[in-house]
């Protein structure tokens, strides 16, 4: 499903603010030359996933969810290592210029440094976001294929042997988790799924080696 202005116009006017022009800032980033990943239809998927998940789970906020999942990848260098915080500031800045009070947008930018590991949830609201956020793990085995080549493309600047090993250190520490997602709706969906993409993903990160 293409992601398209009107449908994160909407998500934006329900859950955040009836003025649209940090919208367009925030989106601006979103479509940076740079990114392969981490893009508008990226973040389409989140707040699609956001809606799906809190029809089943009761979320206490569902603004703040919805604006954490605009906001989570606003600011995306990968080759930096404060994308997170640097997302948070962010949010924080522009929801209080909209009149939200300081300790609602704090809640926001709290949810949004959690995605920096994804771990440990402190309540239904964040795992709700982390759990949109990692349901492309558990996507088909072409949308994974894609998700997996657009983050390697947007890490150009490391090389083979770097990108292996890192790659296969996160990977692996999704599947040393009890459960890589936070809600029960979420482990139904894409559980499953996600570790088997993860497992074939490390299979292939394997270096080869030479004939005997």
């Amino acid at each position: 499903m293409a992601t398209h202005d009107a449908e994160l116009r909407a998500f934006w006017q329900l859950g955040v603010s009836a003025t649209t022009e940090p919208l367009e800032r925030v989106l601006g980033r979103y479509r940076q030359a740079h990114r392969r990943y981490h893009t508008v239809a990226h973040l389409g998927w989140v707040l699609r996933h956001v809606e799906q998940l809190s029809e089943e789970v009761a979320v206490d906020d569902l603004g703040s969810v919805v604006a954490a999942a605009f906001f989570h990848d606003a600011v995306y260098d990968p080759t930096s290592t404060s994308n997170e915080d640097d997302s948070a500031a962010l949010a924080v800045r522009e929801l209080v210029a909209l009149g939200w009070e300081a300790s609602r947008a704090d809640t926001v930018a709290a949810m949004i440094r959690g995605t920096a590991a994804h771990r440990d949830p402190p309540d239904r609201d964040t795992a709700v976001l982390f759990d949109a956020d990692l349901a492309v793990l558990g996507a088909d085995p072409a949308g994974y294929g894609d998700y997996v080549r657009g983050v390697r493309a947007e890490h150009g600047h490391v090389d083979d042997a770097g990108w292996r090993a890192g790659r296969a250190a996160v990977l692996r520490s999704f599947l040393d988790r009890p459960a890589i997602y936070a809600t029960e709706p979420g482990r139904a969906r894409w559980e499953s799924t996600a570790r088997a993409n993860i497992t074939a993903e490390l299979a292939g990160l394997a270096p080869s080696r030479p004939a005997t």
